[in-house]
């Protein structure tokens, strides 16, 4: 298997609230059979229907609120940038739940979670720096 991820698929509960939510954020995308695609850098982000996501993934869904054990990171160029995100996010409808603060790493960073409760983390690491295209380049920990 190829080191790669290539689409990242988020179950909602309702799909125009999801779509209302990141076209605020800013983000564009395209709804095909009740599903939203939008290209994100190298990757599409898609917002799908819960309990459809659920089934097609072979699973009952639980309908279970709170955390769900995975965060979506957005890496950015500045701390300036993470403050401006974060309030973006929250006149968008986000829900700030670690305010932006110094890092254990040597960063800056801040998360909120959607109207669906996925969790965000913005974040400015000097540590991971970002091509221009926006992709994020690990260091040699070696």
């Amino acid at each position: 298997m190829d080191q790669r991820i290539s689409i990242v698929t988020l179950g909602v509960a309702d799909l125009a609230r999801a779509r209302a939510f990141y076209e605020r954020l800013g983000w564009r995308g395209k709804e095909v059979q009740e599903t939203v695609f939008i290209q994100a850098g190298g990757l599409a982000f898609v917002l799908w229907g819960r309990a459809m996501l659920a089934a097609d993934s072979g699973l009952d869904d639980r309908g279970t609120d709170g955390f769900g054990g995975i965060s979506l990171a957005h890496n950015v160029r500045s701390r300036d940038e993470v403050d401006e995100i974060l309030r973006t996010a929250l006149a968008a409808g986000a829900t700030v739940t670690s305010p932006a603060h110094e890092t254990f790493y040597g960063g800056y960073a801040g998360c909120f979670t959607d109207p669906d409760g996925h969790v965000w983390e913005i974040a400015h690491n000097p540590g991971f720096p970002l091509a221009d295209d926006g992709s994020l380049i690990l260091p040699d920990f070696g």
